[in-house]
């Protein structure tokens, strides 16, 4: 019976120290200002796009955009921008890798004008299989969203 009492907490430590592990980050070019950048245009092509069935969690990678301080423009809207308006957008193309060990949702940041990737965010989580896949594409949504707010400030 003690050796039952041990098992718990101790498999509750190891899956403690493996989520741990799971990180989220931004990175952002050393040679840019963010703070110029007023408008992003999601990519929604045959490439960057999640599968019908996964819908709701496109929303809440637009909602995390739009969360930010940059203003949503249409992909085909884009070529009515002024130039000025232009120089201000960035493209966004974002990724959804998920494996059993965690699930990680990449959104790059690209610059319009010369096509150089300026920021990078990515969330991470995984509750190891315990909550299911749709839990951890929800906290890695949620980690990228934050990811993505720090990085574009309002």
């Amino acid at each position: 019976m003690n050796i039952n009492k041990l098992i718990i907490p101790i498999l509750s430590i190891i899956c403690l120290i493996m989520t741990a592990c799971t990180t989220s980050r931004s990175t952002v070019s050393q040679n840019v200002n963010l703070a110029k950048y007023e408008y992003a245009s999601i990519i929604n092509n045959d490439t960057y796009h999640i599968p019908a069935e996964l819908m709701e969690y496109e929303i809440q990678l637009f909602d995390a955009v739009e969360n930010s301080h940059l203003k949503l423009i249409s992909d085909a809207r884009i070529y009515e921008l002024s130039p000025a308006q232009q120089e201000r957008l960035l493209l966004v193309k974002y990724g959804v890798n998920a494996r059993q060990e965690e699930t990680v949702v990449t959104v790059n940041f690209i610059d319009y004008e010369t096509g150089r990737p300026v920021a990078s965010c990515r969330g991470a989580y995984s509750s190891l299989g315990i909550a299911g896949a749709s839990s951890d594409m929800r906290g890695a949504i949620k980690r990228v969203a934050k990811q993505i707010a720090e990085t574009f400030p309002k």
